[in-house]
């Protein structure tokens, strides 16, 4: 009896070992190499290990939890890194953590943790990629739409920001601006063509073209008359 409860004993909390050594990694400081009785036995993250001393007594059970805390501390540090290039959604995170093949509920954890460090923030991301887009690549608010929903962002998000952003009218209006220059010393025809074009590979609707082409022309031709005349 009293042999089976030791082996019981033994089964639920596991063979436990003692630290000997802590060592940072030379390649790497901000990882640790932990030594058991005296042998390399794994490798932690340092946030991960900073509680641990050497001359501490550890379980088999205890080692596994570190293990696992340490993948997902590694999964975290992937995805600052993905975020650190430039902002990302939360779905653009989630597939490449899956590419990296990352269990499903270590990834959302990892989420959850970048969501509350605001490092994640899908109606922020929305927010910023219209502002960016409407500045330096002007489209149409369906464009902008589409291009978000393959980001990932929640149809509400897409609703709320989009609205929030300029009227089609003056987007095209300021898309034509930045082309008329390359345009604006073709025959009428040709530049209706080419700018209708260009605003139409933009989602703009034909109404919306067609307005903000004449405007842009005529702006234009009055603006060379009166260099002429300078």
């Amino acid at each position: 009896m009293a042999i089976s409860n030791i082996a019981t004993a033994f089964w639920c909390f596991g063979m436990e070992q003692k630290i000997t050594a802590i060592k940072a990694q030379k390649k790497n400081p901000n990882r640790v190499n932990v030594y058991l009785d005296g042998e390399y036995a794994f490798s932690l993250a340092r946030i991960v290990a900073a509680w641990l001393q050497v001359g501490q007594v550890i379980s088999d059970q205890k080692i596994e939890a570190l293990k696992k805390q340490d993948g997902e501390e590694k999964a975290f540090q992937r995805a600052l890194l993905m975020t650190g290039h430039r902002p990302r959604s939360e779905q653009e995170v989630r597939k490449k953590l899956e590419g990296l093949g990352y269990s499903g509920e270590l990834i959302e954890r990892v989420l959850a943790r970048l969501r509350q460090a605001e490092i994640l923030n899908d109606e922020r991301f929305a927010r910023e990629w219209i502002e960016n887009r409407s500045v330096f690549r002007p489209r149409s608010r369906w464009m902008m739409a589409t291009e978000l929903r393959y980001k990932g962002i929640p149809e509400e998000v897409i609703q709320k920001t989009v609205e929030e952003g300029e009227e089609d009218e003056k987007l095209a209006y300021d898309a034509a601006r930045k082309r008329v220059y390359r345009l604006g010393n073709l025959s009428w025809e040709e530049f209706r063509k080419k700018m209708s074009d260009y605003l139409g590979r933009r989602g703009f609707t034909y109404e919306t073209i067609s307005n903000v082409v004449r405007q842009v022309w005529s702006e234009f031709q009055t603006e060379k008359a009166a260099n002429l005349h300078e």
